[in-house]
């Protein structure tokens, strides 16, 4: 058998890259037999939220440093452990430089009204059996009875496309520099007993690859191509260099956005950019500087991730009331 000339394989690249920029179509979409509401992706917080410890609050929060080994997860960007404490309660933990961010993210999309698992991090902890000994720190999400995963959500397809809530979900990921939103990433939850009315969840889950900067090639800036990287995690230079909002244009919003999903940014408007800004203007600075503490950034770092997202966040609010 022949191998290609390079002017074939040309050609098949050529191919490959074109098939890959065909734009997906962007709709709603509802699960079959059981229509989803909005607010089993979002509710308004009846008051503010304390993000010290996050939705699992401080009675979740791991009472022990020590854990017993499960298992391995090698699946991934960040290497993690399915570990279980004394009371017999399993733990996903997740450590490398998205343990930080993912806490961070998290707590902050909760804050404003979007469902989240708890999470915590631990700068340090041991573990017993497997690997045993000092570990580096990481991430723990519990596994909780009653809370059981039981499906994914593609961004592209889902019962919430055109709605204020999931344009303003777009918007708040964004401005976070969260870029890694392959399905896998995207959980439904349903809950045994019901919480503020609803018994399924929606949620963005594994968020850690964010609060850094946008780096997908510009010349592929029109083909979804995994494997280029897109971004960097937790990357504090990166997150200040990090622009917003490029321009506005009637109902069309330009993000400074290098990654493969434009086809989904492209639905964001700029009542969507207000929506989510005004949400997040409202936090408290004792809640910016508690979400970042307990995700153990220093005080140093606190600030100045918190002087870029008040910056980006008054630029939404600048832009959308200009209209321009």
């Amino acid at each position: 058998m022949r191998s290609l000339t390079p002017r074939a394989r040309i050609l098949g690249l050529i191919t490959v890259l074109a098939v890959s920029a065909c734009a997906r179509s962007v709709q709603n979409v509802q699960q079959p037999n059981t229509p989803a509401t909005t607010a089993e992706l979002w509710q308004q917080p009846a008051e503010p939220r304390d993000l010290s410890f996050g939705p699992g609050g401080k009675t979740l929060a791991p009472q022990q440093t020590a854990f017993t080994f499960v298992a391995e997860d090698t699946t991934g960007f960040s290497p993690g452990f399915d570990v279980k404490d004394d009371e017999g309660l399993e733990w996903s933990v997740k450590t490398g430089p998205e343990a930080q961010s993912e806490v961070v993210t998290s707590r902050i999309l909760w804050a404003i009204g979007f469902h989240q698992p708890p999470t915590y991090y631990l700068d340090r902890w041991e573990l017993k059996g497997g690997r045993a000994g000092v570990q580096p720190a990481g991430r723990f999400r519990p596994s909780l009875p009653g809370h059981e995963v039981v499906g994914e959500w593609p961004w592209h397809q889902n019962p919430f496309v055109g709605t204020m809530e999931y344009g303003g979900l777009i918007v708040a990921n964004l401005l976070l520099a969260n870029w890694d939103w392959k399905t896998s990433n995207n959980k439904i939850y349903q809950l045994e007993t019901p919480v503020n009315g609803v018994s399924r969840w929606f949620v963005v889950r594994d968020v850690g690859a964010s609060l850094g900067g946008f780096t997908y090639p510009k010349v592929l800036s029109w083909f979804r191509l995994r494997g280029f990287g897109q971004g960097t995690r937790n990357d504090l230079p990166g997150f200040e260099q990090q622009g917003f909002i490029k321009r506005i244009d009637g109902d069309s919003v330009e993000f400074e956005y290098r990654g493969i999903y434009r086809d989904v940014i492209s639905t964001v408007t700029p009542s969507h950019v207000r929506w989510a800004c005004e949400r997040l203007s409202q936090l408290s600075d004792q809640q910016w500087n508690d979400a970042f503490r307990s995700g153990g950034f220093t005080p140093e770092q606190t600030a100045r991730y918190t002087k870029k997202i008040k910056e980006k966040i008054a630029q939404g609010l600048s832009a959308t009331a200009r209209g321009e």
